[in-house]
């Protein structure tokens, strides 16, 4: 961790972060919840706000990027390899392109990514900026999302396609079991 920003960093002691994740945090600070769980080899860089949730977790190869900020809601999952997109060069205009390049060349489209609570991307989604992916939603692996997500929908496919709805009472009675049985108030 950064120490420079140190007094906007609130890491719960709960949460498990493996020592090779590497986290910068960003200029608004970083609030990792209790029992959130990071794997080794994620990287994540965020010029803005880092949002972690309680019990969330962010799997291997993950990467979070852009320099937007990112909210990832409780019981949130991101799967292996996810990579979650908070800022871009516009690639279609008359504009230089990559971070070396002086921002008065470059034309960065850059907003906050929100995971919904209980949302869960499959291995090697995309998310790009501005996207809300709603309460509960499940995504696929592969899918590449550039539109904001409805609550509670299954989605599938390499433009997601929503197929299905989730049990949304069924999966928050488990999270209240839990947190009972845990004394977590949440």
């Amino acid at each position: 961790m950064n120490n420079e920003r140190a007094s906007a960093t609130c890491i719960s002691a709960l949460a498990k972060i493996y020592p090779l994740a590497k986290i910068i945090p960003g200029q608004g600070g970083c609030v990792i919840g209790d029992h959130a769980q990071i794997d080794d080899f994620v990287f994540i860089n965020c010029g803005q706000m880092l949002n972690i949730g309680r019990y969330a977790h962010v799997a291997s190869f993950c990467s979070v990027i852009g320099g937007g900020a990112f909210y990832m809601e409780d019981f949130a999952g991101l799967s292996a390899g996810c990579r979650i997109v908070t800022g871009t060069d516009d690639y279609s205009g008359p504009y230089l392109t990559n971070p070396t390049v002086p921002g008065q060349y470059r034309n960065v489209v850059q907003s906050k990514v929100v995971m919904g609570r209980h949302a869960i991307l499959g291995s090697n989604c995309v998310v790009m900026p501005g996207v809300t992916i709603g309460e509960g939603a499940t995504v696929g692996a592969g899918c590449i999302i550039n539109k904001d997500l409805d609550p509670w929908g299954v989605y599938v496919g390499h433009t997601p396609r929503k197929i299905a709805e989730r049990d949304r009472d069924a999966v928050l009675s488990l999270e209240k079991a839990l947190c009972a049985r845990l004394q977590d108030r949440i």
